[in-house]
């Protein structure tokens, strides 16, 4: 996180809730209650491949969501944007048509969630570059960056660690399940009742979410081994959300992830399963080469404005497919007020992204003080 403003505003879900409930109870306007991403900042967002292998730009990391104020993804959309234009050292005004492209991008696809979102237009370059990298990803680039070679085994090394024989036993048995198997041959190609094994398991210690909880990367052979295919899960552990869940009726975790990924990001929800492994809940998901995140900390000005738009339409869609006519109705109407003359969206907004800034940037130059004064 002490490598740019943008990583610490990604990496740190607490610090921004913490701020929400100090500051925002009077200006944030309360929207109707669906599934949120929780931690809807850029590098959420991402094409992603559902069972048949068809790609979408949807959120692509679930693990805050809850039922809670879509105004909640907003201002954490905003700020993540407005931190990567400072990043890509773009002067402020820029900011300013950033955060009136994104509501207006928003507003667009939560009216219209079953339109197709194109990435069209020479500003939105950065975005069909990832694109086309998805679309030509295939298994050996997943194995190559993930286990670093197409060989069936995971390296023990710095990330992923040797099990013990009870947590091996408990994973073999768990791949055993009606449930896990129906699942994984859900997937296109895959004929029911084949034979799936687990040819090799680990340990996976990745980031900063590894730490305190348990986190697998299993590596699975599906059919004979003389037309066997290879298939690559992650199974993390689930905790609870930083945002706030005073309207959750899902109290398990693992389900929490699973149904706010089904709701908001359908390619990814389809392809993962809440599970129970040595006494915790946690959270299945087959990785696909397809799946990709966005890196946009360098950006010219036009990028930065289209990708505002194109963005927040993402989110806009995510959230306008759980409402009604009437409720998306009243939404937008609470949306389209506060609007100022020198500014084409809510104030609200904006003020919040302000305030956020200001203590994002105090917080992160504490953070790397202490990160200098440890290392």
């Amino acid at each position: 996180m002490a490598q740019s403003a943008h990583a610490y505003v990604r990496g740190n879900t607490l610090h921004f809730y913490e701020w929400l409930k100090k500051h925002s109870a009077r200006s944030i306007p309360e929207g109707p209650p669906v599934w949120i991403c929780g931690d809807c900042h850029v590098g959420n967002i991402g094409p992603l491949a559902d069972a048949e292998g068809h790609i979408e730009i949807q959120i692509r990391d679930l693990d805050q969501t809850v039922v809670g104020n879509p105004a909640h993804d907003l201002v954490r959309l905003a700020l993540s944007l407005a931190t990567a234009a400072r990043g890509s050292d773009l002067p402020g005004v820029t900011v300013v048509k950033m955060m009136e492209q994104m509501i207006e991008g928003y507003e667009q696809a939560l009216t219209t969630p079953k339109a197709s979102m194109k990435a069209n237009g020479d500003g939105l370059e950065p975005i069909q570059a990832v694109l086309r990298q998805s679309r030509r990803r295939r298994w050996h680039h997943l194995a190559e960056e993930r286990i670093e070679d197409v060989k069936p085994v995971i390296p023990l090394g710095k990330r992923f660690w040797a099990l013990e024989e009870k947590e091996r036993a408990g994973i073999k048995a768990l791949f055993e399940e009606e449930s896990v198997v129906k699942k994984i041959l859900e997937f296109k190609g895959r004929k029911p009742k084949t034979r799936i094994s687990v040819v090799d398991a680990a340990y996976w210690m990745k980031g900063c979410s590894s730490l305190g909880r348990l986190r697998y990367a299993v590596l699975l052979g599906i059919g004979k081994k003389s037309e066997r295919s290879y298939c690559l899960l992650d199974l993390k552990e689930a905790t609870s959300a930083a945002a706030p869940q005073g309207r959750m009726r899902v109290h398990n975790n693992a389900q929490r992830v699973v149904t706010g990924a089904c709701e908001l990001s359908p390619n990814l929800g389809q392809r993962m399963l809440a599970v129970r492994l040595g006494g915790k809940d946690l959270v299945m998901r087959e990785l696909m080469p397809q799946d990709l995140k966005f890196d946009l900390d360098r950006l010219t000005q036009e990028e930065a404005v289209a990708a505002a738009r194109y963005l927040a339409g993402v989110v806009g869609k995510a959230h306008g497919r759980q409402m009604s006519v009437k409720v998306k109705t009243s939404w937008l109407s609470k949306l389209r007020k506060q609007h100022s003359k020198s500014l084409d969206a809510p104030s609200w907004l904006w003020s919040s992204v302000v305030a956020l800034i200001a203590d994002h940037e105090a917080a992160y130059l504490e953070h790397c003080r202490l990160y200098a004064t440890n290392h």
